[in-house]
């Protein structure tokens, strides 16, 4: 077993923890925005994590770019689904009182914005 082997198994096993911790905090936050927050920024570094160590493992397959592609397909797509849902619980009003600035609230207003 070398050192790159050693690597890949390192990566493997944290993104496994990262993603028990997501699964975990899905089920036990109270609320959509705290379980959307679980749901893809551990996840996320998880499944990248998991998939650096399987390229590093599989180095010269042709399944490597495949890999690559799916990674690149998640960084790119959860930000996105986290947006929308966040914007969905909002307007359903599922989201605690517990926001420190409302800036989606439609009677915010500017106090003596001078105007141009």
């Amino acid at each position: 077993m070398n050192s790159l082997d050693l690597l890949a198994g390192v990566l493997v096993l944290a993104g496994s923890a990262l993603a028990l911790t997501a699964a975990i905090g899905v089920l036990r936050f109270p609320d959509t925005l705290t379980r959307m927050h679980a749901a893809t920024k551990p996840q996320v570094l998880g499944l990248l994590l998991v998939l650096a160590g399987a390229t590093i493992r599989l180095r010269g397959n042709v399944d490597v770019g495949m890999l690559v592609l799916t990674a690149m397909f998640t960084m790119i797509t959860a930000p996105v689904i986290a947006h929308r849902v966040g914007q969905l619980a909002y307007r359903e009003q599922r989201v605690s009182d517990g926001l420190t600035v409302d800036e989606m609230r439609e009677d915010n207003t500017e106090e003596a914005k001078p105007e141009p």
